[in-house]
């Protein structure tokens, strides 16, 4: 146990990481290595990313507790990928690494969506202190909302539309479109803005078609509307 920690905190510490996943974009190969191993070994379920581009796919196909990007990436800036996973309603909270700890860049930084900002090289310590309070901070009412449909809602937790007779489950992919269509209701959402909120850059022109489909089949065919020339919107469920 380190001299900083009381008991009471290494117990909460061990309990969060329990079953925090966390996403590494580092673009330094052997910083990134040290990273994934010392996560690791500190029992966290860790992901990297070499580039921006591929932080953003991770970042949209998989729910992370902490991300952990580096500024100057290739592809895709630090900030500007952080940027991105906000405005697709990505909530983790966000570690910046930076080469260049100033006063401005850590300003940009924390007005950008980070939580946190730490210059490189860094403590270890205080790397995995900083982490451990980015986890205690993370919302867990995020993952336990409950979307009002309804005759049926939609639990976020599980993933499962509930009421009637069923219980329906869907994707992760799934219950975000259709999390996004019920958040405004009597709103059309055009198929580019569908794809830049729920869906990859790399998951090709049709996704958000196939997984309306998708939507349908599982909830029935007038789970969403289409209105012809524009897009879609919520329909009855």
């Amino acid at each position: 146990m380190r001299a900083e920690e009381r008991p009471e905190d290494r117990v909460t510490a061990d309990e969060a990481r329990s079953a925090a996943r966390v996403l590494v974009v580092e673009d330094e190969k052997e910083l990134a290595s040290m990273l994934a191993r010392l996560l690791s070994d500190e029992g966290y379920d860790v992901d990297v990313a070499a580039d921006g581009q591929a932080g953003l796919h991770r970042g949209l196909t998989r729910r992370y507790d902490v991300l952990v990007l580096d500024r100057g990436l290739p592809g895709i800036e630090g900030l500007d990928l952080l940027q991105r996973l906000r405005r697709r309603g990505i909530r983790a909270p966000a570690l910046m690494l930076t080469a260049y700890d100033t006063v401005p860049e850590r300003v940009d930084g924390l007005d950008g969506g980070a939580q946190d900002y730490l210059g490189k090289p860094f403590d270890v310590d205080e790397l995995l202190a900083r982490l451990r309070a980015l986890v205690r901070r993370a919302d867990p009412a995020d993952e336990s909302e409950v979307i009002d449909l309804g005759e049926r809602s939609l639990d976020l937790g599980s993933r499962c539309v509930v009421g009637g007779d069923a219980e329906v489950a869907l994707s992760e992919r799934e219950a975000d479109l259709l999390r996004t269509l019920a958040g405004r209701p009597t709103r059309v959402f055009t198929r580019e803005e569908l794809r830049s909120r729920v869906f990859s850059e790399a998951e090709g022109e049709g996704v958000v078609e196939t997984y309306v489909s998708y939507l349908r089949r599982k909830l029935g065919p007038d789970a969403v509307r289409t209105v012809r020339g524009i897009g879609y919107r919520m329909g009855k469920v």
